[in-house]
């Protein structure tokens, strides 16, 4: 039984680089994600007063005619709503454009998904893996050992649990965004739609 333990003890030890590692890694990833969260949270905020006026008065007669910002046009939302008012598509086509909208949304939600998922994880590994050692220095009176063996555990937890609340946020305000886009999108379809018909 000694044996079984005693590998089981450095297999788990032999995990601690790479999870510290990936941690690394998921805390880098968090933070460019944050900071072109920030950036495009500001573009939506300047234009979202702007295509709400747009919208709100629009009808049948007018959606061939909408013209967009240019700012927002350059958006993958501005250039998949100037597709759908294209007199060139057809109602097909038009589904087709939302549901490719809706897969990219949805691949882009994909990246803030790891970061909720694999950064508590990873910050959990990272702070069990250590504690046998902290344990075991504990037991021989290496306050040293065991304090640095803590000291990795409770930065890994950190590192952890950050990643995973910047991926959260990422996820619940970049869902919504999609929700909202994907409402215009089908609305501006039905007008035109109706304009067709």
């Amino acid at each position: 039984m000694d044996t079984i333990s005693n590998v089981m003890f450095w297999l788990s030890n032999g995990f601690l680089i790479p999870v510290v590692v990936g941690l690394l890694f998921f805390f880098v990833w968090s933070v460019l994600l944050l900071g072109g969260f920030v950036s495009r949270y500001v573009q939506r905020a300047r234009l979202e007063k702007e295509l709400a006026s747009l919208l709100e008065g629009l009808d049948k007669t007018k959606v061939a005619q909408l013209q967009l910002p240019e700012a927002l046009s350059k958006t993958r939302f501005g250039q998949c709503m100037s597709r759908i008012t294209a007199s060139t598509y057809s109602e097909a086509a038009v589904g087709k454009l939302i549901s490719e909208y809706e897969l990219s949304c949805s691949k882009e939600l994909n990246q803030a998904k790891i970061l909720v998922k694999f950064g508590p994880i990873l910050g959990l590994m990272g702070t069990l893996i250590p504690m046998g050692p902290a344990l075991a220095g504990l037991s021989t009176g290496d306050i040293a050992s065991m304090a640095y063996n803590m000291q990795v555990a409770f930065a890994t937890t950190v590192l952890g649990l950050f990643a995973g609340a910047v991926g959260f946020v990422l996820y619940q305000s970049k869902q919504r965004w999609a929700q909202k886009d994907l409402v215009r999108l089908d609305f501006v379809a039905g007008l035109k739609k109706e304009a067709v018909a």
